[in-house]
């Protein structure tokens, strides 16, 4: 239990759900009740300093950061208006066709590139830029609309491709730990990749098409063709191709991307080899941003470390119903389970403490054990609040987009998801021979 003695679990619960109120609904800025989880976490000695404060030693906290500089150094250089201005044409003269496009983007760009941060970092300038020729305004619905498809997109698509995803390799690595279980890339892109990448974006690009219509777009005049390359993009260009390269091969060379970025950071901000400077530095990078997302690992680790986060699920589990014999029942139960976690844990921490679960999950279900690891994807795949996902939050706050707008399609995606598609993949399930 760490240092929660005050009062037991009394004191950690009573912390743990006033910071998932605080963040469900806004009632301070994201950035200050992370600083009042700490504080009163710390004071409280409820858990040593350094499970509190570990979400600044996780790599997550580091490709964020290192995620800001380069996507400011991308558009410093104009290497996003470039990039922008070749799909521009096919691209911004429909609103449809801008949306579907973006998250098109994201999920091709999963299959190459195994970090989400990353690929937010890389993706949201070319996006911004994108909306500057598609004659968007600076603080308009589409604009936001597009900066939400850029990070539900990149987080909730990934899930159905096996390395591609934080909490995907958390269950991968926890089942195998815990049950000797090995998940397969090809078996499992085939279970996830059709309801839950094609379907869901297909729904995602619907509901952001609905919900952040603009007026009519204005394409911005193209002007002549781009020029050649400076030489500040030709370099940063460089840069980035060996960045994207060596996080591709991150499994041959085993070095984390997270370093890879932080590393293509420093040299953006390198004097006379990067192409930043310190003032530059301090505007590009939200600290805000960065603060939330520390406080949402730290968090995580907390309800861990107290063992809330246990109790919870215990308590779940005895009330599930759970039934051998109604397998839908218990299917739905269990992405239930899997979505309630995600208010406690956020989903980076649910397969920490679903996937010790799955074995007494499996017996009371009468589900195959591979079957009640694989159900949770549907549920960490779809947070009901931004908070609960940490990509999605770095995506609001590249894009400069409200909370309400972020919990809005949170709600609006959750809502399809569960009514239509999670149905459908208790099919698919069926079909493949799951259940």
């Amino acid at each position: 239990m760490g240092s929660a003695t005050v009062g037991g679990l009394a004191w950690p619960a009573l912390v743990a759900a006033a910071t998932v109120g605080l963040w469900a609904f806004a009632l301070l800025p994201e950035f200050l009740t992370a600083l009042l989880f700490f504080a009163a976490a710390t004071i409280l000695r409820l858990a040593p300093p350094e499970v509190v404060f570990s979400g600044f030693a996780s790599s997550a906290f580091w490709l964020v950061l290192s995620g800001f500089v380069i996507g400011a150094a991308i558009r410093k250089v104009g290497l996003a208006d470039r990039v922008a201005g070749l799909v521009a044409p096919r691209l911004a003269g429909s609103w449809p066709a801008l949306v579907a496009g973006v998250i098109g983007l994201t999920y091709a760009l999963a299959f190459v590139m195994p970090s989400n941060m990353g690929r937010i970092a890389v993706l949201m300038p070319v996006v911004m830029a994108l909306a500057d020729r598609a004659g968007l305004p600076a603080q308009g619905r589409g604009r936001v609309g597009l900066a939400l498809a850029v990070g539900f997109g990149t987080f909730q698509l990934s899930a159905s491709i096996l390395p591609a995803n934080v909490p995907n390799l958390v269950m991968a690595g926890a089942a195998e730990s815990a049950f000797g279980l090995h998940l397969a890339y090809l078996p499992y892109l085939a279970l996830h990749a059709p309801v839950l990448g094609l379907l869901k974006g297909a729904v995602l690009a619907a509901c952001i098409l609905v919900l952040f219509r603009p007026g009519p777009l204005v394409p911005a005049d193209a002007g002549p063709g781009p020029g050649p390359m400076s030489r500040e993009e030709r370099r940063l260009a460089g840069l980035l191709l060996a960045t994207l390269a060596l996080w591709m091969t991150d499994a041959v060379h085993g070095v984390p991307p997270a370093w890879i970025g932080l590393a293509a950071a420093c040299l953006c901000l390198m004097p006379r080899v990067g192409v930043l400077s310190g003032d530059e530095f301090a505007a590009g990078v939200n600290i805000r941003t960065c603060l939330y997302i520390a406080g949402i690992l730290g968090f995580a680790a907390f309800v861990a470390r107290t063992g809330l986060g246990d109790r919870v699920g215990a308590a779940l589990v005895a009330v599930l119903p759970l039934d051998p014999a109604r397998p839908g029942a218990s299917f739905a139960s269990l992405v239930g389970l899997a979505t309630l976690l995600n208010f406690a844990v956020t989903a980076n921490g649910i397969p920490a403490l679903f996937t010790p679960l799955a074995r007494l999950l499996a017996e009371g279900s009468g589900l195959p054990l591979a079957t009640v690891l694989m159900v949770q994807v549907i549920g960490y795949a779809t947070p009901l609040l931004p908070y609960q996902a940490a990509p999605i939050v770095v995506a609001m706050g590249l894009g400069r987009v409200p909370a309400r707008d972020g919990a809005r399609l949170c709600l609006a995606v959750a809502a399809v998801t569960f009514a239509v598609l999670a149905p459908l993949d208790y099919l698919w399930f069926r079909a493949l021979g799951w259940l």
